[in-house]
């Protein structure tokens, strides 16, 4: 019988949800996210943007660094996470057909500088890399089928699935979407809604398996 591997051969989920409030449906879903993945003994690092007190800012130096700039000490701890991470998880609502302006702040400082700063820039240097799985979970106060009509939900697939995906080199990308999330909503819907996403982290913990160990 195999020996079981250390838990650092595990995978790696980091978790970013960006939410105000500490009681919400999306913090709600980041927990049960990590929880769900955590019983498959893989790893996770939660990142709460809003308890982080990132700062979405994007600096002129930062868009233009020198040849031999460091990222800021902020920027260089979460790119840490993100170049270790076998599966990236964004949680977020949808406000006025897009992310929260923090959450976009987060791609434009950490995901954008993962191309020009060491490490995570690898791509440059091996055409073709893949990098891992790239999973969204979005919710909004209104149906599915409105952000539809308003052409909002092509725009977020364009942007945070198709582009990211080709810019990054992703493995994959997925998208889980819940609509109809208003104050006051009935706790067995919540309920319904957290088993969607406990069965979307099992189907996803099994598409990674641990470091060393051969795919069946």
């Amino acid at each position: 019988m195999p020996e079981p591997q250390p838990l650092q051969h595990y995978p790696l989920h980091v978790v970013v949800v960006c939410h105000p409030e500490p009681d919400s449906f999306n913090l709600a879903v980041a927990h049960r996210y990590c929880e769900t993945v955590e019983g498959y003994r893989h790893r996770t690092e939660l990142r709460d943007l809003y308890r982080l007190g990132f700062n979405p800012v994007l600096s002129a130096g930062e868009l233009s660094p020198g040849e031999s700039s460091s990222p800021p000490a902020d920027v260089a701890t979460e790119l840490d996470f993100i170049d270790r991470a076998d599966v990236i998880v964004l949680v977020y609502p949808i406000w006025l057909g897009a992310p929260p302006a923090m959450l976009k702040g987060y791609i434009d400082r950490v995901f954008a500088a993962s191309t020009r700063y060491g490490g995570f820039r690898q791509r440059e240097d091996a055409p073709g890399r893949e990098r891992g799985h790239l999973v969204s979970f979005s919710s909004s106060g209104s149906a599915k089928q409105w952000l539809d009509e308003q052409g909002a939900w092509l725009s977020l697939k364009n942007l945070f699935d198709t582009y990211l995906r080709n810019a990054l080199l992703f493995k994959s990308t997925e998208h889980i979407h819940f609509g109809s999330i208003v104050e006051g909503l009935r706790p067995r819907f919540v309920g319904e809604h957290l088993v969607e996403v406990e069965e979307a982290a099992r189907r996803i913990a099994s598409l990674v398996h641990p470091r060393g160990i051969a795919e069946n």
